[in-house]
């Protein structure tokens, strides 16, 4: 894996975390390397769940091909993971 290939995942991921937590309704109160990293979690987790419905994707996740929907189920598999981490790791009353 080389440093071009962290730079592009970091970003993607910023990018769907960004695109989730504006879709997600409610107040999010988390940073911005926490939006990335549950951006990165969430396309991965979109990725898994599209992987058992219709199977391995061809293409990589990529902007240059036709593989457009992948940027849609990333969003989706983000939004389920910005909507179920203030549950499953609540705040405290003291922050």
């Amino acid at each position: 894996m080389s440093l071009g290939s962290i730079i592009s995942w970091i970003v993607c991921g910023l990018v769907v975390g960004l695109c989730s937590r504006f879709l997600v309704p409610g107040r999010q109160s988390m940073s911005l390397s926490m939006t990335t990293v549950l951006g990165i979690v969430g396309a991965l987790v979109g990725g898994f769940f599209y992987s058992l419905i219709r199977g391995a994707s061809v293409q990589p996740f990529s902007l240059a091909s036709q593989n457009w929907y992948g940027w849609i189920v990333a969003i989706l598999g983000a939004m389920l993971v910005v909507w179920a981490y203030p549950h499953v790791y609540p705040r405290k009353w003291w922050n």
